[in-house]
């Protein structure tokens, strides 16, 4: 068909628009719809080396308070420690967890970690693949 001889209908794709929103749209938003904003966090944890890392995350795993740790090796901190700038190089433990997991997860870490001052830090996680987000939350109970 000639493109100009159809400009007085409706481009066909509006006419499939409805089977769309049916179909694929739908399952989009339902899966959308499962997940609430905030309900889990990503935290995040510096280790001084990685056998300490490797420890805590399966710590971690094997306790259910998170579903995923991701280690991230030779990362370089530069911050204030009793009056004086230090820097030195760590290892990054990327944690994906249930938000109410986040103060055991806490716990755990401060009774298990060698530094006086644990980093224990977690942000929310806004969105997400859905069916990722459903994998933390069916490994990470309540």
């Amino acid at each position: 068909m000639n493109i100009t001889k159809m400009s007085n209908k409706k481009p066909v794709f509006v006419l499939m628009l409805p089977l769309l929103r049916t179909v694929g749209l739908r399952a989009f938003s339902m899966a959308s719809e499962a997940y609430s904003s905030g309900t889990h966090s990503a935290a995040f944890v510096t280790c001084p080396n990685d056998t300490v890392a490797k420890d805590l995350a399966r710590g971690i795993v094997e306790k259910k308070l998170a579903a995923c740790v991701n280690i991230v090796p030779k990362i370089t901190s530069i911050y204030e420690w009793q009056g004086k700038i230090e820097e030195d190089s760590e290892v990054l433990l990327m944690i994906k967890t249930r938000s109410t997991k986040i103060p055991a997860l806490a716990e755990y870490v401060r009774s298990n970690h060698p530094y006086e001052v644990a980093e224990v830090i977690s942000l929310p996680i806004d969105q997400g693949n859905p069916p990722y987000l459903k994998w933390i939350g069916d490994i990470v109970p309540e």
